[in-house]
């Protein structure tokens, strides 16, 4: 069993910026961190993925504003810059261990005032 801790979210005006952060209460056998958002009435998407190999991949929607890490083997922060109010959403941080057993923080608000 993974527990994931997210820290980060708030109130934050268009054209600025916020940072998440999320713990996992164990790094062993953790292949790829990652961070979702879902805003009411969409789907949840994905909005990047960084693997225990430090490759990265990007939503189109937030590429060259948002930026993964992976601070440690148990930490991943998301570094967004230039927000707008469509970044608004619940922002969900994701594991997956080698194992491929999936586990899901309990999310984060960001909402991006115009």
């Amino acid at each position: 069993q993974v527990q994931l801790v997210e820290s980060g979210g708030g109130l934050v005006q268009a054209g600025g910026s916020l940072r998440l952060s999320c713990a996992a209460s164990r790094s062993i056998f953790i292949a790829t961190m990652g961070w979702y958002r879902q805003a009411p009435g969409n789907e949840r998407e994905l909005v990047a993925t960084i693997t225990s190999g430090r490759s990265t991949h990007y939503a189109d929607s937030v590429k060259g504003r948002f930026t993964i890490s992976r601070d440690n083997d148990n930490t991943v922060s998301l570094q967004m810059n230039s927000l707008t109010p469509e970044d608004t959403a619940v922002y969900y941080c994701r594991v997956v261990l080698r194992s491929r057993d999936v586990y899901w923080g309990q999310g984060t608000q960001v909402t991006v005032s115009s």
